[in-house]
């Protein structure tokens, strides 16, 4: 049976993308207008809060991979499912940070 949390981190790490990328979209777009670097920051918190979540699902249902099976207990899969959500989430992490700091630096040049 395939692990519903490594599902769920995946999901949740490609949707931290996603928003990271929007960080960098209303950080370029409002730089000129001057609300660039608070709509930036807002969407940045959520892709955080996202893609932490994500790593953190990931890290649990590879745990609980590792563990099924034993004894008679039902066998989880989707291993890859779980160390993809792990990377999506910090990838997410990462790009939101970067483009924060660059529609900052924009803002304030």
């Amino acid at each position: 049976m395939v692990s519903g949390q490594a599902t769920g981190a995946m999901i949740a790490g490609i949707g931290s993308i996603v928003v990271s990328l929007l960080v960098f979209c209303f950080g370029s777009a409002g730089a000129s207008a001057g609300w660039g670097g608070l709509v930036a920051g807002a969407f940045t918190l959520l892709a955080v809060l996202i893609g932490g979540g994500a790593v953190a699902v990931g890290l649990v249902a590879s745990r609980q991979i590792h563990r099924s099976g034993r004894d008679g207990m039902l066998r989880f899969t989707g291993r890859g499912q779980a160390i993809a959500g792990i990377s999506c989430g910090a990838t997410g992490v990462g790009i939101a940070l970067l483009a924060l700091g660059f529609s900052l630096l924009v803002q304030v040049s």
